[in-house]
């Protein structure tokens, strides 16, 4: 007799053509036999399943099963993932992928009358990409999947490469760290780059939904942790590297072979094309690894360079306009042309310009994709928060010491440098815990050094002590020479609730003033204790400066036709 989930049996009463979030409507059955010889895993038949088992969609997640699903019980740091399978069969999962620990562990928590395939594996991480994309039909390789990595600048460009690929006629997915959408219509996402299953059943989605190209983060803990494994890129872009994840990478180099695995021909996961910005050593070193000895001039990495690094697009020096927008001459292999992106900042300019590189090596014309690029919106980057106040407002997701620096540059430009008749820079910063700690000094100086206020503030702390964190990063700001800091710099503050301390930034300001909100970008939580508060840095900024405004218009004396 077949055993639950396999052919001619139905799904467990799951209506038909139902649309579950995140996963295909119809998903064709995948024997567990194909499974195991694709893998190598030893294939285990516990109760009364049998060889024809099959499975139509694979979870990580027990609460999450479906019927028909396989479950992947993995190890975990804490505990292992098969301590929860009889919760996934009862859920109708027909299968688990696991190792030879979480075997035993099978064996004590499933009831008796347990019917289920096993596929053992020693490393079941390893295959389970593959074993997500064989289940949902390898659907990377039936669309155009582009991934974007790199230190800063990955949800910029993206947002950059949709816009040129929807202004050239595609149906567009777009999967990263502000939200997961298709065409436009957008979901939260939880992580940059989802685990193997999620990611597989969404390009599954995607393409049954008409997408044809999709373009997504990936992050270095993605290629790391072999999310993307099974994923067929078509065209892969590095952006920049600097100090980041060091709690995860432990140094420099292992973090930039991680992101390397995206473009060395030996790697698995390489995209087929590479598009790479070589500004910094790290960029020049990528370009290095993805060139491929023998093979057609088109095959080689694409470069583009802001810089004085010679590269296939460069760009020219850039003005800004009062609007806000960046106008930028660039060069190319066919021609010249104008970049302008409604982002100021020379880092700008780089993602403006990786981003028009990728699209037209996605097919987009040239003067399609500068056109798209020069009207995109991108949430929490550098966005503004406007009430009719006499300074500017500003919100980005600035958290390692290069983008902070970066962003401050940007605008201390903007402000026209740092003589007397300027306006003034405030920047508000704190920085998140349980990540990269030798980052925090580095943010808190580099915070000192481009602001007259610095107001050190809470992240999102999460387990650690938020006067712990505070306190390092205070350590970097108050560690900088007086000389070093812009002429008239206040002394560093700190307030360790984040509402108090944008509040205080606001106040302090007067006309022709920035003030920066840095760190937490598009988020709308900050996660204290393993409890995430709603907080988002726009709205709190928008009711300091109601507040402001509210005050300014009490005391100034109504006009005599008002009394």
């Amino acid at each position: 007799m077949a055993s639950r989930g396999s052919a001619g049996k139905g799904t467990g009463g799951k209506k038909k053509g139902a649309k579950v979030p995140g996963r295909p409507r119809e998903v064709a059955p995948t024997a567990v036999t194909v499974l195991s010889t694709a893998t190598g895993a030893r294939l285990d038949l516990v109760g009364g399943a049998d060889r024809d088992t099959v499975v139509r969609g694979v979870t990580l997640r027990a609460q999450d099963v479906r019927p028909g699903d396989l479950f992947a019980a993995l190890p975990g740091a804490s505990t292992h993932g098969a301590r929860f399978a009889d919760q996934a069969v009862a859920a109708g999962a027909t299968a688990i992928l696991t190792d030879s620990a979480g075997r035993a562990e099978l064996a004590r928590v499933l009831p008796p009358e347990t019917a289920v395939a096993v596929l053992i594996h020693s490393n079941p991480r390893s295959v389970l990409g593959s074993v997500s994309a064989r289940v949902y039909g390898n659907p990377s390789q039936r669309l155009k999947l582009i991934g974007i990595t790199g230190t800063s600048g990955k949800t910029t460009t993206s947002y950059l490469v949709e816009a040129a690929l929807l202004a050239a006629g595609h149906s567009v997915g777009l999967i990263g760290t502000v939200e997961t959408r298709v065409n436009g219509v957008a979901q939260p996402s939880s992580l940059t780059t989802p685990e193997a299953p999620t990611l597989q059943a969404l390009l599954a989605s995607m393409l049954e939904d008409g997408v044809d190209v999709v373009v997504m983060e990936v992050s270095s803990h993605a290629l790391s942790l072999g999310r993307v494994d099974g994923a067929h890129f078509a065209i892969g872009a590095f952006t920049n590297l600097s100090q980041d994840h060091l709690d995860f990478h432990h140094s420099m180099r292992a973090y930039f072979d991680a992101k390397a695995q995206l473009f060395a021909p030996a790697s698995p996961v390489h995209a087929v094309r590479s598009v790479i910005c070589v500004d910094d050593d790290w960029g020049r070193r990528m370009a290095e690894i993805a060139r491929r000895p023998g093979e057609a001039p088109h095959m080689q990495p694409v470069t583009v360079s802001t810089g004085p690094t010679p590269a296939h697009w460069r760009a020219g020096e850039s003005v800004p306009a009062p609007d806000g927008t960046t106008h930028t001459p660039i060069v190319e292999p066919e021609g010249r042309h104008e970049l302008v992106i409604p982002l100021p900042g020379r880092y700008n300019v780089a993602n403006g310009l990786l981003a028009v590189a990728v699209a037209h090596a996605a097919g987009v014309p040239v003067s399609t994709a500068l056109e798209a690029v020069a009207k995109v919106s991108v949430p929490g980057r550098l966005q503004r928060v406007d009430l009719g106040q006499p300074f500017l407002a500003l919100v980005d997701y600035a958290h390692k010491p290069g983008a902070v620096e970066a962003v401050l540059t940007t605008l201390r430009g903007q402000l026209g440098g740092t003589e007397s008749s300027a306006g003034r820079l405030a920047v508000v910063l704190g920085a998140g815990g349980d990540r990269d700690a030798g980052k925090r000094p580095l943010m808190g100086a580099a915070a000192a050094r481009g602001a007259e206020l610095v107001v050190v503030t809470d992240d999102n702390p999460r387990s650690e002590d938020p006067a712990a964190i505070r306190a390092e990063v205070l350590a970097g700001a108050r560690g900088v020479d007086e000389a070093d800091r812009p002429p008239g710099a206040e002394p560093v503050r700190e307030v360790g609730d984040r509402a108090a301390a944008i509040a205080e930034a606001i106040a302090w300001a007067r006309p022709g003033d920035i003030v920066l909100v840095a760190g937490k970008g598009h988020e709308t939580g900050q996660e204290i204790n393993g409890v995430k508060h709603p907080f988002d840095d726009r709205e709190v900024v928008a009711q300091a400066l109601e507040s402001v405004i509210g005050d300014a218009s009490a005391s100034t004396p109504a006009a005599e036709g008002d009394r």
